[in-house]
């Protein structure tokens, strides 16, 4: 789950103009995704808050698969933050020197962990505002964790899910916050808890940027995208 790239952005402006999806289409919209995966989960793998929140922060600008494969042996010996201060900075180097950014991201994640200890008895707090205090965590990377870790119905809006929402006229938004709040506001309650995964899972999947499967898009009906590859 990475930060939106400024070609990305320049590439989405024309979805800015697509008008708002119908509520009754966006109900339909989330059914045939429920009906598809009735509950999806996250690709990234965690054991526990603590390794979910170190995976997401590893996973900026990153792909899941990268993050899994760096975390796979990391996390059989480091699952709580006592043990992330143990290995220490130089051997947290060691198991995430394949992911961009690792550097910047050991230093925020022995930081973070040190915080836990210090400011929440070794807990991941579960709330947005103790979360993004947090080195290396902000508003997308707390959403995440609430929602994967607790089922809170928060929205933390990547690359896919931006995309989607412009494209789709799901909720046309020209930057992540104004999308995170139409999404918010326009998706039911009752697909919220997993709203976040399937739109993640649609963008990834099917809604791709370059070539979107819109032949085999279960939702291509009810999508305002005028550039359809039909």
């Amino acid at each position: 789950m990475g930060a939106l790239p400024t070609r990305f952005l320049l590439l989405s402006e024309r979805g800015f103009r697509v008008a708002t999806m119908k509520k009754a289409d966006v109900k339909e919209f989330f059914t045939r995704l429920r009906n598809g995966d009735p509950e999806p989960k996250s690709e990234l793998e965690w054991k526990n808050p603590f390794t979910l929140v170190v995976a997401v922060v590893l996973s900026a600008q990153s792909t899941d698969k990268g993050v899994n494969k760096a975390t796979h042996d990391l996390f059989k010996k480091v699952d709580a933050p006592e043990k992330m201060l143990k290995l220490g900075e130089a051997g947290l180097k060691k198991h995430i020197k394949t992911i961009g950014l690792f550097n910047t991201k050991a230093k925020n994640i022995i930081k973070l962990s040190q915080m836990l200890i210090d400011d929440h008895d070794g807990n991941v707090p579960q709330s947005r505002a103790d979360l993004e205090k947090l080195p290396g965590v902000g508003r997308k990377t707390a959403n995440v964790v609430l929602n994967v870790c607790w089922g809170e119905p928060t929205m933390a809006v990547d690359t896919h899910i931006f995309r989607v929402s412009n494209r789709t006229g799901l909720a046309p938004g020209k930057n992540v916050l104004e999308v995170e709040k139409k999404l918010l506001k326009n998706i039911p309650d009752e697909f919220m808890v997993y709203a976040h995964h399937w739109l993640i899972l649609h963008g990834r999947y099917t809604c791709k940027a370059r070539k979107p499967l819109c032949r085999e898009c279960v939702v291509s009906d009810l999508c305002k995208f005028k550039e359809k590859t039909l």
